[in-house]
């Protein structure tokens, strides 16, 4: 049993296999009541009664489609008015192998409802729930596809493009208001996103192939150390630091009343 206490209750998103299962574990292990967020609900079940005799605290299952606007507003709710919960990791979500041009578009819909919407939601109601406790930690997770949308399709890497604006942008309302937010960037991880997306786990080089619980471990080393933007692999944050050096760079001729001399004639 985690000698920490008093943590207050940690909410997860597709918290039934993986990356939130593993946070769900570890957030255990610091102390944190746990309120499990997933489709199946007898997963669920599994995990919590495991977590409640293993760490000794309280966990709480909630069976949710996030896609369906009816659960993700049971949802929103319950993190917008539960002054109890005091962390959200907004981790469910879905990627889908193939080209804009030859995947059918409804799964696409499904899969910027889930990546985009339900962690819109879920993130506003948790922002103004902690901002008026005045406290509170935000995590999201997105990928480090969202820095390089050339690696797979366009539409999974927007999503999380989205995320990763999302979450900076985010961090500017809440960050004085005593409100912590953290967005992780993983690379390829050891998980069942695969067989769902439609490519084999067995395709994907084992030298980029992180196993979870090291990404869950460094995810909540960068959050320890207070970071804004963690990516698990990178060895450099130095590199992470340039790389928005260069972006604020570009900031102040973005939007200029005249355009660039190269486009005239």
């Amino acid at each position: 049993m985690s000698e920490q206490k008093h943590q207050g209750v940690a909410l997860i998103t597709g918290a039934s296999t993986g990356i939130g299962a593993t946070y769900a574990r570890r957030l255990a292990e610091r102390g944190y009541d746990l309120l499990l967020v997933a489709r199946d609900q007898a997963r669920l079940e599994a995990l919590a009664a495991q977590l409640r005799e293993q760490a000794g605290v309280k966990v709480e299952v909630m069976k949710a489609d996030l896609t369906d606007r009816a659960d993700l507003n049971r949802v929103a709710q319950r993190l917008r008015s539960d002054a109890a919960i005091s962390l959200l990791v907004n981790n469910a979500g879905v990627a889908i192998s193939g080209s804009l041009l030859d995947t059918d578009l409804d799964r696409f819909d499904a899969m910027i409802q889930l990546n985009v919407v339900a962690v819109t939601h879920l993130a506003a109601a948790a922002a103004a729930n902690f901002v008026a406790q005045g406290r509170g930690t935000l995590i999201n997770i997105a990928s480090v596809l969202a820095l390089a949308p050339e690696m797979f399709n366009g539409t999974y890497s927007g999503t999380k493009a989205y995320v990763l604006n999302l979450s900076q942008s985010l961090n500017q309302e809440v960050r004085d208001k005593g409100v912590r937010v953290q967005v992780v960037l993983p690379g390829a991880t050891r998980t069942e996103i695969w067989e769902r997306s439609g490519t084999g786990i067995e395709n994907i080089p084992q030298e980029i192939l992180m196993d979870v619980d090291e990404m869950v471990d460094a995810a909540l080393a960068g959050l320890d150390q207070g970071e804004l933007v963690t990516i698990p692999s990178l060895p450099e944050q130095a590199d992470w630091e340039r790389f928005t050096a260069a972006r604020f760079q570009m900031a102040p001729n973005l939007s200029l009343s005249k355009a660039a001399a190269r486009y005239k004639a």
